[in-house]
């Protein structure tokens, strides 16, 4: 539940963010860019600390921790690239 809960709000960052650069985007052409760029850097933090988390307090082992790790980073991150690359 947690990892759900984690992707559900990484992607709605990702729409805060993407809105953001959408409207800045009239006055700073390269804005777009420099939201996904980021939102990729804060969402790589972010799943960061939710592996140390698990390893460091929840007692599990950083080779549990990884393909958590993948899922929660790689699923918003390759989502923003997606959008940025495609329709905005």
């Amino acid at each position: 539940m947690r990892t759900a809960l984690f992707l559900v709000s990484g992607l709605l960052i990702l729409a805060a963010f993407m809105l953001l650069g959408r409207l800045f985007s009239t006055n700073y052409p390269s804005a777009t860019l420099l939201a996904t760029v980021a939102y990729v850097a804060l969402w790589f933090v972010v799943a960061a600390f939710n592996v140390w988390v698990g390893v460091a307090k929840a007692g599990y082992s950083a080779a549990e921790e990884l393909p958590i790790f993948l899922l929660i980073f790689g699923l918003p991150a390759a989502a923003a690239i997606v959008l940025k690359w495609k329709f905005v």
